[in-house]
């Protein structure tokens, strides 16, 4: 939305409450778009549906496809284009760097129930369904960014002084992603007519450890910086009562060993410069200390 604000694009905002805080001149919309008919409503005029809904994390195979299927009929029956906002869980455990060209591999529903929507879209699409593009991104962070990995875990704790939280081993390699430039990649994506049909792989700045980045943060508040891992163990017990902690078992695989994505192929077509570090990781702060207050 603040990118196409920016842009001087019009803008429709659709979620279930109606509500939202947006800028003036941004329409807020109530739909259930597993409903088609509500989607298709919703989507009235629209040249563009940026799909990034998304449930609660421990029941995505039951949330999700329903999400999708009103989503790709709304989106055919208004004659929008449709570009998804995906993550990468569809490939499962890799070893090397992550290309667009990866077999789905899943592990556990919620890997499961993300390759099968990407696939229910790509198929839509040179079935002449819908127009539709996916863009992938790997953990994401920056404003408004809370339920991430590194959300609130790391940087409402390095606001507050807190010691920052993490996953897997955090020595190892990690591609992390600016919101900011997860938007840019989004829309040029439902801009740039080569881009439909296919997956991209977003910009993200340089890959880092895990520990690198979280220093980076801590550095930029002036605490010294602290990290908790959770221990496997724990998350294996708590997983077992809790859908939540068991999604994110499922995916620990990501944090214990190297997560690097390649977004050559995106850079190769569109061009490419995602925000340094730094400088992201600066307005991430900046936004942190805003929303907590005095």
């Amino acid at each position: 939305m603040r990118r196409l604000v920016a842009s001087g694009k019009q803008v429709r905002m659709v979620n279930r409450s109606g509500r939202g805080q947006v800028p003036a001149g941004v329409e807020v919309t109530s739909a259930d778009v597993t409903d088609p008919a509500a989607a298709r409503q919703a989507f009235e005029g629209a040249a563009v549906v940026f799909h990034c809904a998304v449930g609660p994390y421990g029941r995505w195979p039951q949330t999700l496809p329903p999400i999708m299927e009103g989503i790709i009929q709304g989106a055919a029956g208004v004659g929008a284009k449709l570009v998804y906002g995906d993550n990468l869980y569809a490939y499962g455990p890799v070893a090397g760097p992550l290309t667009e060209d990866l077999p789905y591999r899943p592990a556990g529903p919620n890997a499961t129930v993300r390759a099968r929507l990407a696939t229910t879209l790509m198929e839509a699409h040179p079935k002449g369904s819908v127009r539709a593009a996916i863009g992938r991104a790997s953990d994401f962070y920056g404003p408004h960014v809370h339920l991430s990995t590194v959300g609130d875990g790391v940087f409402a704790r390095a606001v507050a002084g807190k010691p920052a939280q993490a996953l897997g081993n955090p020595d190892t390699l990690h591609t992390y992603t600016f919101i900011d430039d997860f938007a840019a990649a989004l829309v040029t994506l439902a801009t740039r007519a080569e881009a439909l049909g296919q997956v991209w792989h977003v910009p993200s700045a340089e890959t880092l450890t895990t520990r690198q980045f979280i220093e980076m943060a801590f550095q930029q508040t002036g605490h010294p910086p602290r990290v908790q891992v959770a221990p496997r163990m724990v998350i294996s017990v708590l997983a077992l009562f809790n859908p939540t902690m068991r999604g994110v078992s499922e995916s620990l695989y990501q944090s214990e060993k190297p997560w690097v994505v390649d977004h050559s192929r995106y850079a190769k077509a569109f061009g490419a410069s995602p925000t340094p570090h730094p400088e992201a990781v600066a307005e991430s702060l900046k936004w942190f200390r805003e929303d907590q207050g005095p």
